[in-house]
């Protein structure tokens, strides 16, 4: 798709603005998805907060020329389960881990950028070709569609549903316990009816839609499928049907006005305490964070990769990887500090960058903005927060397609006909989609970090016989013109 608005284009402000909220709407599920996951009196809209920071933060470093937006990384959910695992019942002891090991990550990636400031850019084209490079931007599509489709049959409201369950004691006697659990009620028909809704309304903005229409499907196509929950939901709690009832109005009765920042629970006399008590938390910190930042740094050359065909612009020349990893490595950190969420590169951004054909940096720079703002003004972050999984899994539905055909379209000009190329796609794309993960403790290597390391080892295998094979052509080549040299 040829872009609308390039990098250095500036829209007119009331468009950058609502271009800013779709682009907001559209990493905003997955930024604040993970500090709830996480648990432990994590702050959903201290991660808003820290992901704004974060992104203006790899801006600066970036000087303007990247045009995409930081939101927490789900990458790092291992370690951040970790760092409050190992600091036991101090839950202060656990946020001053998360800020550790946010610095420890943070730095792996400035020593990267060292190394490429001084070794140049060469040696990643030839370790990772487009054969290599492609495939698995495929994948960062297709990994997350289970997501996205799992989503799409999903509401917000749940209902605690207490079960008897069999268990045997310490003693080794059977006996029944109780378990209660959140249950989700709402027919998951209906939530998939609202999630298509979205997807369809969003499809035809897109398609079919002039001017701003044209550049804001998210909005719309949210908007629309947000409005069909919000209707069954209403009739549900009216009527007392809870198959009806998608979105969780209650929400907005326990708001919380101010984030709850990380730094202010990390620094304090509990937590130094708690480490004076246990000083190798530190090295806990680091094993859980260090090796995660080397798989994601294989996840932000695919990111940038991805992007830089987008754009028409190879962010790995200019700004530099170098600047790039910086402002990842320190823009995580500075997120961190503020939400405790280390923050990547987000593929739902330069999904939204795609299929918009808007790739103003000042769009990401007022997506920053309006995030740190945003954080502060409860009804807003609540409202957005009330957006059922079924709605963004009908815009994500596009989003996770759009990143995996601009990895496919990297490869278009590649000769599948050779078995050396086939052999490493067919291998990023089995390895990625079949979900090839290896955890070691708390590090797990992702699906998307597998399938690109395995697929540049089988691109170096094949890399070594197609030397062979050509040295051999050669001279066979060269074989005919010898031998009637020797015939003169």
């Amino acid at each position: 798709m040829k872009l609308i608005y390039n990098v250095k284009d500036r829209p007119p402000i009331g468009q950058t603005l609502v271009f800013a909220l779709q682009q907001l709407l559209a990493i905003l599920a997955a930024t604040i998805a993970v500090p709830s996951i996480v648990g432990n009196g994590m702050s959903q809209s201290a991660a808003l907060f820290g992901a704004g920071v974060g992104t203006l933060v790899y801006l600066l470093f970036t000087k303007f020329k990247s045009p995409v937006f930081l939101g927490s990384s789900f990458a790092f959910l291992g370690s951040m389960f970790a760092a409050f695992a190992g600091a036991g019942s101090a839950v202060a002891l656990g946020f001053l881990g998360l800020l550790v090991g946010a610095i420890f990550a943070g730095l792996v990636y400035v020593v990267i950028a060292l190394v490429v400031k001084f070794a140049g850019v060469a040696w990643i084209s030839k370790i990772m070709p487009a054969v290599v490079i492609g495939p698995t931007v495929a994948i960062i599509g297709l990994s997350l569609s289970g997501n996205a489709i799992g989503d799409l049959f999903t509401g917000k409201v749940t209902h605690a549903v207490t079960e008897q369950v069999a268990v045997i004691t310490e003693e080794g006697t059977a006996a029944i316990e109780e378990v209660t659990n959140q249950v989700q009620n709402a027919n998951p028909y209906l939530c998939l009816i609202c999630g298509l809704i979205t997807l369809a309304v969003t499809i035809i903005a897109s398609v079919y839609g002039k001017k701003m229409m044209k550049l804001i499907p998210f909005i719309i196509g949210i908007a629309a499928g947000y409005a069909v929950a919000a209707i069954m939901t209403v009739i549900g709690n009216a009527a007392n049907i809870q198959a009806l009832q998608i979105i969780d109005f209650s929400a907005f009765s326990h708001m919380s006005w101010l984030p709850d920042f990380t730094f202010l629970k990390a620094f304090s006399k509990e937590s130094f305490d708690a480490l004076k008590e246990n000083p190798a938390f530190l090295g806990t910190i680091a094993v859980a964070y260090v090796p995660v930042a080397f798989v994601v740094f294989a996840e932000h050359i695919a990111d940038h990769k991805n992007l830089s065909t987008i754009i028409e612009s190879d962010l790995l020349k200019e700004p530099g990887l170098s600047r790039t990893l910086l402002g990842d490595g320190v823009g995580s950190m500075a997120g961190a500090f503020f939400g405790g969420c280390p923050n990547t590169t987000y593929g739902e951004s330069v999904g939204c960058v795609a299929i918009t054909g808007n790739a103003s940096v000042i769009t990401i720079f007022c997506t920053a903005i309006i995030a740190i703002v945003a954080s502060f003004i409860a009804p807003f972050v609540t409202l957005l927060a009330t957006i059922p999984n079924c709605v963004m899994g009908g815009v994500c539905v596009a989003l996770y397609g759009f990143i995996a055909v601009s990895g496919l379209k990297m490869i278009q000009h590649v000769d599948l006909g050779d078995n050396s190329n086939l052999f490493v796609v067919s291998v990023i794309l089995i390895a990625g989609v079949g979900g090839m993960t290896l955890t070691f403790g708390n590090v797990t290597i992702t699906e998307v970090a597998c399938a690109l390391i395995l697929g540049i080892l089988v691109n170096l295998l094949v890399k070594k016989g197609r030397k062979s094979e050509d040295k051999v052509e050669a001279a066979v080549e060269a074989a005919p013109a010898e031998a009637e040299a020797k015939e003169e």
